[in-house]
């Protein structure tokens, strides 16, 4: 029977946040072993995927250590030596009996004694594995994918869609290519071509314009005949690394010439594309934005969807004070990471009232605290599975929670930092989404497979954190020349196109 190795090291890193990420936010959810087959059977997730393609082709399987965190900021030295120690001795252990390994990773992992720990621990585990032990790698959309990390396995599939409803699908096709390399069909060839382009987040929703268009060609190019899988990682672009940008990688059945054409055409395609993949979207400064949402809600059209996509630390306080000071209708925000005043709710007691400072604490630019009176309307753990379109199945634990309402805005609290992608806040919390006027997120794309079908409206606002659409303003210090806009010369107004007085 064959025989394979499952698990995972997933971590999106925003290099400019000032807090490290410790081990502790790993171990929040971290699983191991037989616990792995427990906890992700059935769900929309990569090992999901994984393990249904193992049970459908009687695969046994053999869990090593599966550990994810929220993005946050680089990940402690520390916490990556003991999570990576661990995987490898794990792999160790199964060398012999193993045919395989099935691995997911981010692909934008950074701390700051390392700049790409993914292929640091791929590294680790060809010398403990042997240069011929195959290792197929599922990979996020968002990944900086580098030729150095990518060629030290022997497969790399990575996810086709943003929002990324098809996790579970990537890992499925992962563990089919891996097997067919097991079974002798396929003799898998990688090539990548990396345009020298990165995209903000907010500009990588793969049914949105002109993206859209070039996703389609590379899952069409992904049916030649000859080639396994194309991915395209449009890159993350708030992880200041050598190896930032989009990198288009074709996986071909022994003709790397295919290839390398494959992933060169589709590579010229998005440098072709750059300005209008850069400026997919108009956006809005924070009043510009109440007031278009103040004309749409005057129009019947509710509810309106606010994205405070910049907040990086899933506490961003700009829109919240814009919608304090404007008093208009009644908005829901859901999820902001804030632990004390979850605490302090808890401590309060359902149906008190409580003034307490929400939000504003990951980093000078998150806007600071603010002042905020309300009546604690829930107030208690936090555990569920998912039920959106986004990693269905799959148990979250916020840890304490907490409602407070000023009966003009109801802000969830949550321990745990996540990002509100789908209706769960509302449901889970006793809400009824059919009541808010405006629902201020901290989505980038994957709160579109939920809130699309019911939004009247969706309006990007950009404010001042670290994951702004205008890249010029961050501090870059490790990027190469030629990544645009990157290190490229800005507009001569300072702005990304489609951000101005008027909205």
């Amino acid at each position: 029977m064959t025989r394979l190795a499952i698990g995972g090291l997933v971590h999106e890193t925003v290099t400019f946040l000032p807090d490290e990420t410790g081990l502790e936010a790993f171990e929040r959810g971290a699983v191991r072993g037989e616990g792995i087959a427990a906890a992700y059977t059935g769900t929309n997730t990569v090992y999901g995927g994984f393990l249904k393609t193992c049970q459908e082709n009687d695969v046994a399987i053999e869990g090593l250590l599966c550990a994810e965190c929220a993005p946050s900021g680089p990940v402690a030295g520390p916490a990556l030596q003991a999570l990576a120690d661990e995987i490898v001795s794990r792999a160790t252990l199964w060398r012999d009996s193993a045919d395989g390994l099935l691995l997911h990773l981010h692909g934008a992992m950074a701390s700051r004694g390392d700049p790409d720990p993914e292929r640091t621990l791929l590294l680790r585990l060809r010398q403990v594995l042997g240069e011929n032990f195959p290792i197929a790698v599922a990979m996020d959309l968002h990944g900086n994918v580098g030729i150095d990390k990518a060629m030290l396995a022997d497969i790399v599939c990575g996810f086709r869609h943003s929002p990324h409803t098809d996790m579970a699908e990537t890992g499925e096709r992962t563990a089919r290519l891996l097997l067919r390399k097991l079974a002798g069909e396929i003799k898998p060839v990688m090539a990548l071509a990396r345009p020298g382009l990165v995209l903000p987040s907010i500009f990588t929703a793969t049914d949105v314009s002109p993206l859209h268009e070039i996703m389609q060609e590379v899952n069409a190019a992904a049916k030649q005949p000859g080639i396994l899988d194309v991915t395209l990682f449009t890159g993350f672009a708030y992880a200041d690394v050598p190896e930032i940008g989009a990198t288009v990688l074709a996986v071909a059945d022994g003709d790397e010439g295919l290839a390398i054409r494959t992933a060169e055409r589709l590579s010229a395609r998005l440098l072709e594309a750059r300005e209008a993949l850069y400026n997919a979207a108009p956006l809005y400064e924070p009043h510009d934005a109440l007031d278009k949402a103040t004309t749409l809600l005057a129009e019947g059209i509710r509810p309106v969807v606010l994205l405070e996509h910049a907040d990086r630390g899933n506490d961003s306080t700009h829109l919240l004070q814009a919608l304090l000071e404007r008093g208009m209708g009644r908005a829901a925000v859901p999820y902001l990471h804030d632990p004390i005043a979850a605490q302090a709710a808890a401590s309060a007691g359902v149906g008190s009232q409580l003034m307490t400072a929400l939000g504003g604490k990951s980093s000078e630019l998150a806007g600071g605290p603010v002042l905020f009176t309300g009546i604690v309307k829930f107030a208690g753990p936090l555990r569920y599975r998912i039920s959106g379109p986004y990693r269905t199945g799959e148990e979250i634990d916020l840890g304490p929670a907490a409602v407070i309402d000023s009966g003009a805005i109801a802000v969830i609290v949550t321990t745990k930092s996540i990002t509100a992608v789908d209706t769960d806040p509302f449901t889970q919390c006793g809400l009824d989404i059919n009541e808010f006027d405006i629902i201020a997120l901290r989505s980038k794309t994957h709160f579109r497979a939920a809130y699309e079908p019911i939004a009247g409206a969706i309006l990007i606002v950009e404010t001042p954190d670290w994951g702004p659409a205008d890249l010029f303003g961050l501090p870059y210090r490790n990027v190469p020349p030629g990544i645009y806009p990157i290190t490229m010369a800005p507009p001569d107004d300072g702005k990304v196109d489609g951000l101005d007085d008027d909205g």
